[in-house]
Parts: structure tokens; C-alpha cells; sequence
């Protein structure tokens, strides 16, 4: 079996592409338990055997360390040299500045479960609304059609889009699990969520709403 270590004086934190996957399906599994244990940290962690067997909820070290190993091959993890704060700002102050960064187009929105935006960026208040709307009956549709989208087409994504004639995303509608709540982030034209802007709004959210479902 192969050998692992930790390095020293690191500070772990998931990447955009590790928290798109803690949130993106209210399915558990090791990697994404330990991916959304992080994100429930006020700020980024030190690298500790003890720290990590917390965050797998594992006790054998081997697994421990096997675990942390397989998200860092996938990129969903990394190091910072210096521990990062959660923003701790009000949800109304933060977001707009969030979601606004997260599109090509600055046309982003965010909405819950019952088809009520919380935040939007760029979008007149009425579109915002019925694209709210719009982003809990997709998210409903997927959750009935999810056994032939995933089971048996294979579909492990349950984002959604409308989309031009060449297949690019004109709008998109990405769910977001974050504790037992459904939020769905709608972005206008080429969504930008490889950044840490992404990773800052889903660990506010995690703060929020996760924390007190564990």
C-alpha cells in the first residue's frame, strides 16, 4: 500500500472546482463529506492527522491520508501558505458583489429552493423574479428525472441551460446543496466559476445554513 505524509505548515482549503463538487448534489460520499467539513471552518484550517481524521471522519490514518490524497489528485484541494477568513459580512452586503463575478455577462442571481431570488446582479427585478421561478420548477424537473438523467444516461450533473444553436450556455442554472437547503445560481451568457469569489460564496452559505445541520 502506497505511503503518504502531511506536509507541514499548510493550510488546506478546497479549490473552485473541490467546492462546485461538495455542493453540487445532495449525494454523501468520503471525498464530498470531507470537502464540505472544510467549508464549514470559519477560516482555512492548518494541515493536522488529527485535523484530517476529523474532517474524513475516519480514524485510520491510511484512509485518512488515501482520502486526502484522492482530492488532491483531483484538484479539489489546495495549500495556502497563510490561514484565509471566511467573510463574515450580512448576506445582503456580500452577495451582489459575489454573484457579479461570477458570469462574462455580470447577469448573475441567486435563488432558493421556493423560486425567491436572495441576490441578483445585473438582472432588472421582474426577470430576476421569473427566472427565480423558472430556476425552482428545472430544479424540481431534475429531481423527478434524475434516475434516467444520472442511472441511466449516465448524467452526473444536475445544472441545466438554455443554450444556442452551436451548444454555448445563453442562461444557466446551477443548483447549490448547502446543508439541507437547495439554491440555485442562475448565470446569464459564459458562467465564471473557476475563481475564488465562487469558493467565498459557497463557504458563506456553508456558514449559514450548513452549520447548523451537521
Amino acid at each position: 500500500m502506497q505511503r503518504f505524509s502531511l506536509a507541514e505548515n499548510v493550510h488546506i482549503h478546497p479549490t473552485p472546482g473541490g467546492g462546485y463538487y461538495a455542493v453540487s448534489s445532495p449525494e454523501s460520499d468520503p471525498s464530498r463529506r470531507l470537502l464540505q467539513r472544510l467549508l464549514l471552518e470559519e477560516r482555512t484550517p492548518e494541515l493536522t492527522l488529527e485535523g484530517l481524521h476529523a474532517w474524513c471522519g475516519i480514524e485510520n490514518e491510511e484512509e485518512s491520508l488515501a482520502l486526502l490524497h484522492h482530492v488532491q489528485q483531483l484538484n479539489w484541494v489546495q495549500g495556502l501558505d497563510r490561514p484565509v477568513h471566511c467573510p463574515d459580512q450580512p448576506l445582503e452586503t456580500l452577495l451582489p458583489d459575489l454573484l457579479s463575478s461570477l458570469g462574462a455577462s455580470g447577469k448573475v442571481l441567486l435563488a432558493d429552493s421556493q423560486g425567491f431570488y436572495l441576490a441578483s446582479s445585473g438582472f432588472a427585478h421582474e426577470v430576476a423574479e421569473e427566472l427565480s421561478a423558472l430556476s425552482a420548477d428545472l430544479a424540481s424537473l431534475h429531481e423527478r428525472r434524475s434516475g434516467l438523467l444520472m442511472n441511466n444516461l449516465g448524467l452526473g450533473s444536475s445544472a441545466w441551460a438554455v443554450v444556442d444553436a452551436v451548444g454555448n450556455s445563453k442562461i444557466g442554472f446551477w443548483p447549490l446543496y448547502i446543508g439541507k437547503q437547495r439554491f440555485v445560481l442562475v448565470i446569464s451568457g459564459i458562467p465564471r466559476l473557476n475563481q475564488p469569489k465562487f469558493v467565498d460564496l459557497i463557504w458563506t452559505l456553508s456558514m449559514r445554513y450548513a452549520i447548523s445541520s451537521i
